[in-house]
Order: C-alpha cells, then sequence, then structure tokens
C-alpha cells in the first residue's frame, strides 16, 4: 500500500487491507486532523480492500465529519463502486462524479 500527496489530495494505492490498515489510518487521520476543507481520497491506484481496508475509510469519513471536513472519493475501482452500493454506504459517503448506480451490476 502506497498513499502520496497533502492535507487536501491523496493518492491511494496498492492493497487496503488488514495487513496495512494500521499504517492507511496513521497518514489518513494526519491529513484530516492537519488540514481544512474537502480531503479527497483518490483511489484509482487501488488494486485491492477488504472489510478492514473499508473500515478504515468510513472512519476517516467520521473523523473528518467531526473536524469540519468532508471526506470526498476519487476514482472508486467499479468493484468498489458495487460493493458501496450493496452496503449502501454510497448514500453517506461523497464521491466525486457519483455513482451511475442504473449502470451496475446488482451483487
Amino acid at each position: 500500500m502506497h498513499i502520496r500527496g497533502d492535507h487536501a489530495e491523496l493518492v491511494v494505492g496498492g492493497r487496503l487491507d488488514v495487513r496495512s490498515a494500521a499504517d492507511a489510518r496513521t497518514v489518513l487521520h494526519s491529513a484530516v486532523d492537519d488540514g481544512v476543507g474537502d480531503l479527497v481520497l483518490d483511489l484509482s491506484e487501488l488494486d485491492s480492500w477488504d472489510a478492514t481496508g473499508l473500515g478504515v475509510i468510513m472512519g476517516v469519513h467520521r473523523r473528518a465529519g467531526r473536524c469540519g471536513r468532508r471526506l470526498v472519493l476519487r476514482g472508486v475501482p467499479p468493484q468498489m463502486q458495487r460493493l458501496l452500493v450493496a452496503t449502501r454506504l454510497h448514500r453517506i459517503l461523497a464521491i466525486e462524479g457519483g455513482l451511475a448506480v442504473e449502470s451496475l451490476p446488482r451483487v
């Protein structure tokens, strides 16, 4: 897993899973705490994730809200889009450009 960027926009790549969750959480929480305005999380380089990785994203979303910020997802991979729709998290998370829910296969 790698994360690069600043306190306004971060690119997450590789695997966001149980092995990388603690490191990802630390970096993402620091970005939330040290910045202002929207925090854009670009997931276009994300290869895979698990429930723990999704939990990290939701935790960052909650932390951003408590800090008066908004987490915005960009470049959400199609498989994650389907997962967000299946779990109805697409209704909670801000997703740049939205999701074409009607074009996603049902899971």
